[in-house]
């Protein structure tokens, strides 16, 4: 097996976001104390949430969806070393552009921050009953806690501003409940109410 340090050294030196320590540990024990089996990632990059959950247990298979071709293409190489082609589906394309047939108990949403409604809108009608819909990134970097007053950057301040309305869309919505937990960058775990 390859080893994980080496994916988030290769994250690191080419700034390509990978979840943080603290959110993926999150997120992995959620998986494993829900009994998590069948995962849909919107946002793969490198691959490297997606075989840090398909590694947890030779039962749970994850679809994966990335549109940067480099980091598919980084993302199908990382995937072969760790021997786990047939437990991670690679998709290329623009999750808004996909359609699948499947549900799943788990949907995780890491990808274009300013799509994360269009994502769970999109994919809503994939989760299983009991199902879960997990959003990383819910601080941006702490910018989402900060003053917008403080915020120089305007893309930086519309991409804050989409988390807010996708925050008060959560937590404001008749069907789902929405627990927002201070891990990593801030992690949004959704429900179907009742």
């Amino acid at each position: 097996m390859s080893n994980i340090n080496e994916l988030k050294q290769y994250a690191k030196l080419n700034n390509i976001p990978i979840m943080q320590d603290e959110g993926i540990d999150f997120l992995t024990s959620f998986i494993v104390k829900k009994q998590i089996k069948n995962i849909l990632e919107i946002g793969t990059a490198i691959g490297y949430s997606a075989i840090m959950m398909a590694n947890l247990n030779k039962d749970i298979h994850v679809t994966t969806i990335e549109k940067d071709e480099v980091r598919y293409m980084e993302a199908l190489k990382n995937i072969k070393k760790f021997n786990l082609e047939d437990r991670i589906t690679l998709i290329f394309n623009d999750a808004l552009n996909v359609k699948l047939d499947s549900d799943f108990d788990l949907i995780f949403i890491d990808a274009a921050k300013g799509k994360n409604k269009d994502f769970f809108e999109h994919f809503e009608g994939n989760l299983s009953p009991y199902g879960y819909i997990i959003t990383d990134n819910m601080h941006f970097h702490g910018y989402v806690l900060m003053n917008e007053d403080e915020i120089t950057s305007k893309n930086i301040l519309g991409i804050v501003r989409k988390i807010k309305d996708y925050t008060y869309f959560l937590e404001n919505h008749m069907l789902y409940k929405t627990t927002i937990y201070d891990v990593g960058d801030g992690v949004a775990v959704t429900e179907r109410r009742g």
